[in-house]
């Protein structure tokens, strides 16, 4: 993905799937257009081919598992990802938390198929451990900010700091991102003085009463 990036989680919001999340990926790759701004979004997984397929913006997974073709049913594995049109993944997100070993597993998979990762990490420590793995990404992410009022640039910019020195230190070529509470232009311009590349949010723009101009707003900051 291109730098500075705004990376948009859906969740399964209501206003985020279905006919509404076709909608809601539309309008974010005419602002990406409009701005010549990098955005990237993670839609539901159900509608991931059918959004991949309709907009010329990025589109990630919310979630990978471990697994190879076969016999397997209920999970996502890498390959079904980028089959379904992804180019890359969110991984280890606090509301999708795995163990470490399965993180290892699906950015070794990942890194075999050409789909980016997005790490999230909740702490420094943890921050450290997955940028061992190199991902292209970690997002640092604490989450008794995120859906919350107050940007994590605001409340913890240190651990943001932090984040970026730490990933540097264990993988040079990961890049750092940081998410919670982050609503407008001024916590983006902020992001990315602390040294991050990026911002990854979501109620910011999901939840807005206008989507269009929040992210109109936050891609200013670019």
């Amino acid at each position: 993905m291109r730098v500075p990036v705004l990376v948009v989680n859906f969740k399964v919001y209501e206003g985020a799937t279905g006919k509404a999340g076709l909608a809601l990926a539309r309008t974010c790759a005419a602002v990406a257009d409009e701005a010549g701004a990098s955005i990237v979004i993670c839609p539901p997984i159900p509608q991931l081919a059918q959004i991949a397929a309709a907009v010329r913006i990025p589109v990630f997974a919310q979630h990978v598992d471990p697994l190879p073709p076969g016999s397997v049913t209920g999970h996502l594995p890498p390959h079904a990802a980028l089959a379904s049109g992804a180019a890359g993944t969110l991984l280890n997100h606090a509301e999708h938390k795995v163990k470490p070993a399965e993180a290892a597993r699906s950015v070794e998979i990942c890194r075999r198929l050409g789909l980016e990762v997005i790490a999230c990490a909740e702490n420094l420590a943890a921050a450290r451990r997955l940028a061992r793995l190199e991902p292209e990404f970690v997002a640092v992410e604490p989450p008794e900010l995120i859906g919350g009022k107050i940007s994590v640039t605001s409340a913890k910019p240190g651990v943001v700091e932090g984040a970026v020195a730490a990933v540097h230190e264990a993988s040079p070529h990961t890049q750092v991102l940081c998410g919670a509470g982050v609503k407008g232009r001024k916590d983006v311009r902020r992001a990315l003085e602390l040294g991050t590349v990026g911002v990854l949010l979501a109620s910011g723009v999901v939840l807005a009463k206008d989507p269009g101009s929040a992210l109109r707003d936050l891609v200013a900051a670019f």
